[in-house]
């Protein structure tokens, strides 16, 4: 992954903490818009599946879940340059802060590195986002 694609916003991460930590932590969607390096074969090559199985073994283990995935099929406005759009809900912002280090990141985020050639995260409120059931 170039070193743009995966550069860290550090205020936005102090952010995330700062209500982890406040007592008032509520769900959080995280709007992932990823663009996969040719060799990850998206969307049916092996390393990409392995990456998906990965991710969906990992985020139970925090609570979390991918809502939706779509395919983009074109763009109307803007040239960003994307293959798909994953939204995962956490219960909280700890949860997402907490899943480098549960069981199984370490593979996760292996596969990751090896698939995406870029992503950006967006972070929206969870407590809107369409859940299963609601």
């Amino acid at each position: 992954m170039s070193a743009a694609a995966d550069a860290r916003n550090e205020a936005e991460l102090v952010r995330i903490r700062e209500i982890a930590e406040s007592g008032a932590d509520r769900p959080v969607l995280m709007m992932n818009l990823n663009l996969y390096r040719a060799d990850a074969g998206y969307p049916d090559g092996a390393p990409y599946t392995d990456y998906m199985r990965a991710l969906e073994a990992l985020l139970p283990r925090v609570g979390a879940k991918i809502l939706w995935r779509a395919p983009v099929e074109g763009q109307a406005r803007g040239t960003q340059n994307l293959h798909e759009i994953l939204a995962v809900w956490y219960p909280s912002h700890r949860a997402f802060l907490d899943m480098p280090a549960t069981e199984g990141a370490d593979e996760n985020y292996r596969l990751r590195g090896r698939c995406i050639e870029s992503a950006v995260i967006h972070r929206c409120p969870g407590e809107i986002a369409p859940l299963e059931g609601t």
